[in-house]
């Protein structure tokens, strides 16, 4: 976990203090089957398992989470949502793949990762790849107020994608209380940010229900535009963007139960 000195913003990593990023929103350069409602937070597949591929209307700023609830799905196909990152401005692309994987990352500058049924945290630089397939934290780890991710402290309250909405559902749903949502379910919540490094490049992290993934990649170009990447895919059908409110960010993660935990 880095350790900053200065106080760090979102949106200035390392730098002077700066307001809150925008809501995030869909760009208007999407696949050739997306419908974007007209809020811009919304996309659906209208047709086919393909040419679902989204892109974040702006650049995201370093530490900022473009957050997604997956709000419907479409039964008879195989594959799920695939969620990343890339350096290539949407609005340059004559064409839209027709895939995120492989066909938006063979452009170049991209990274993508495809959410599965069964989604397990990212090996870490230096640890056995055995540490991929470990058991999560416990569940109660996920009632810290905060998620910390590098040098980055994000509420998490909103990450966390539910079983049940709805008042008092929570006293009568153990799914409810524990967060516990597979990655693929409805109203699960996936996330991608960017964490930068002192060398100028930066971490890719995936972040599922309120959990972190770990890096998915390393070395991208932070001092380069990176622009979220949301492939609609195949069971997926239907996704809304989940805004939030980061409030008040700190020097560094302080240390707290969940960063001992990992």
């Amino acid at each position: 976990m880095a350790a900053v000195s200065d106080p760090v913003e979102l949106g200035a990593p390392w730098g002077p203090v700066r307001s809150e990023p925008p809501p995030t929103r869909f760009h208007p350069v999407h696949g050739a089957n997306i419908r974007v409602d007209p809020s811009g937070t919304r996309a659906t597949r209208v047709e086919s398992f393909a040419h679902g591929v989204c892109f974040s209307r702006e650049p995201l700023a370093p530490g900022q989470v473009f957050l997604v609830e997956i709000e419907e799905k479409e039964l008879g196909w195989c594959g799920h949502l695939r969620l990343g990152l890339t350096a290539l401005d949407p609005a340059s692309l004559t064409i839209v793949p027709e895939f995120s994987l492989p066909d938006l990352v063979s452009l170049g500058h991209t990274w993508v990762f495809a959410i599965t049924r069964h989604h397990n945290r990212v090996p870490r630089e230096g640890r056995p790849e055995a540490e991929a397939a470990a058991p999560s934290r416990p569940p109660t780890l996920l009632m810290e107020p905060y998620l910390c991710i590098e040098q980055f402290r994000i509420p998490r309250d909103r990450l966390v994608g539910r079983s049940r909405p709805g008042l008092y559902s929570h006293l009568l749903d153990q799914l409810y209380e524990l967060n516990v949502l597979p990655p693929t379910a409805r109203r699960s919540r996936l996330g991608v940010l960017f964490c930068p490094r002192p060398d100028g490049t930066a971490d890719m992290h995936i972040v599922i229900n309120g959990e972190d993934m770990g890096p998915s990649a390393r070395g991208l170009p932070a001092t380069q535009p990176l622009y979220a990447v949301v492939d609609v895919f195949a069971s997926t059908k239907s996704v809304r963007l989940v805004q939030l409110e980061y409030g008040s960010f700190f020097s560094q993660c302080r240390p707290c139960r969940l960063c001992a935990a990992w």
